[in-house]
């Protein structure tokens, strides 16, 4: 669902940041309107877009007739573009302006979910390929609006400014993964209850998701900066593709790279079989063995209180982390977002119905994935990036991370369908060893700068 980018969505997402940019002489008056106009809705549309076209689509597949493999393959698959979007974000920085691709993406996105809503009423199974395809689309678009927007952030603030609005723009993205998954997914099960079709009520969903971010399309238009030439961007297509050919070269070039590589793909590994099958597991029929929970119940488990231990416990794993350093805590870290797995063991052996029951049990699960998460992001940035290319470098860290969550969410379906939930769920649990190996196994051969010296 979070470096030196300017989000950090916790769930996977490889993000892109140009190099420096282009900002004002010191003294200079500023020529953009106040980043409170224009971060938050920027950054809350890309978490919109982002939790939809995968944590969102997997449960309207599913309420749409696809088998748990199919939703958790194709869901996960979408995830590709946010993953691999480092392939042509240095293509953006050729033509145009930052401003024009986040502008040109969010009227498009807003025209695809148009599509994605009239395609799924079409009669018995001819909605998945058309819908597939604009959620595809979507991403893709989604994507590259993420490198716009981060590209508008780092090029228009200074240091100082981005380093202010940080924690307040991290704050907005987690905002709209609050509003798809919790607003959103709650409003579809409303509306299916009302209609008596599932069809029916995402049809609604998706065309009010496409309204909202055409209307953001529009405010950005006044509000957004064009964003700054990034200093060293490449002049040509050729430049670009050199400068990305001898950063990937050495990349694999980096002491204990090996090693590295294994701890930023595998580190989480069970979390990225139990992430899509969660919440199916919540909402799938007590004749399936699931917990039979609504749209709603999921919005307000998963997507509310779910979302909120996430954002609390980064908050607490960033405090770890800056009181007793990266590498004392890494692997306490790596427990956290591995252990709280025996949580959904436990939900699939006692199926309890109390909805306070599978709450905190949901919150304690979320809970120990935000403390976790912090511990990746900042081993690859600490430990990862540095070098000539510290931005190429985390990036391709990143997309590693993003690989292991799309490839083991892709086939975690297909492994539940075999087993059933609870021995998935145990498989899960086994799955842990290698994030705790790789943990154990990771090297330090930078400085741990993250432990905040003791005051006097």
């Amino acid at each position: 669902m979070a470096p030196p980018t300017t989000t950090v969505p916790g769930d996977g997402a490889a993000p892109y940041v140009p190099p420096a940019a282009n900002i004002n002489a010191p003294g200079e008056t500023p020529a953009y309107k106040n980043p409170f106009l224009w971060v938050p809705s920027s950054y809350l549309t890309m978490g919109l877009i982002y939790v939809a076209v995968g944590t969102v689509a997997n449960i309207m597949f599913k309420n749409m007739g696809m088998g748990n493999d199919q939703a958790a393959f194709w869901s996960s698959i979408l995830g590709f573009p946010y993953t691999f979007k480092f392939l042509w974000a240095p293509a953006l920085e050729l033509y145009k302006t930052k401003k024009f691709f986040v502008l040109v993406m969010q009227f498009a996105i807003s025209l695809a979910l148009v599509g994605v809503a009239f395609g799924l009423r079409l009669p018995g199974g001819s909605w998945m390929t058309p819908v597939l395809t604009l959620v595809a689309i979507t991403a893709v678009l989604g994507a590259t609006q993420d490198i716009g927007t981060d590209g508008v952030y780092v090029t228009t603030l200074g240091p100082a400014e981005q380093a202010k609005y940080l924690g307040f723009q991290s704050m907005c993205w987690n905002g709209g993964a609050l509003l798809a998954k919790g607003a959103f997914l709650r409003v579809s099960g409303m509306l299916e209850k009302s209609t008596q079709s599932y069809a029916t009520a995402w049809m609604i969903v998706m065309l009010a998701m496409g309204a909202f971010v055409f209307l953001a399309g529009l405010y950005h238009t006044r509000v957004l900066p064009t964003g700054a030439k990034a200093l060293g961007a490449p002049k040509s297509f050729g430049d670009a593709m050199k400068t990305f050919g001898h950063a990937l070269i050495t990349f694999f070039q980096k002491e204990g790279i090996i090693r590295m590589i294994a701890f930023a793909f595998l580190y989480r590994f069970a979390y990225g079989l139990l992430d899509k099958m969660g919440p199916l597991f919540l909402i799938d029929s007590r004749a399936n063995h699931g917990l039979g929970l609504s749209n709603e119940g999921v919005a307000d488990v998963y997507g509310t209180f779910g979302t909120v231990a996430f954002i609390v416990g980064s908050l607490l794993g960033g405090f770890i982390v800056s009181r007793f350093g990266l590498k004392k805590t890494l692997l306490i870290l790596c427990l956290c977002i591995n252990v709280p797995n025996a949580t959904f063991l436990y939900l699939s052996q006692s199926m309890p119905s109390s909805m306070s029951i599978i709450t905190v049990v949901v919150i304690i699960e979320q809970l120990g994935w935000g403390i976790g998460a912090v511990g990746h992001m900042i081993y690859m940035m600490q430990q990862i990036a540095p070098g000539p290319y510290k931005t190429a470098h985390y990036t391709f860290a990143t997309a590693l991370m993003g690989a292991c969550m799309m490839s083991t969410g892709a086939v975690s379906g297909y492994i539940q369908k075999a087993v059933g939930y609870q021995w998935f769920f145990v498989l899960v649990m086994i799955a842990e060893t290698p994030s705790i190996l790789a943990t154990l196994l990771a090297p330090f051969h930078q400085p741990d700068v993250t432990k905040q010296p003791a005051k006097a």
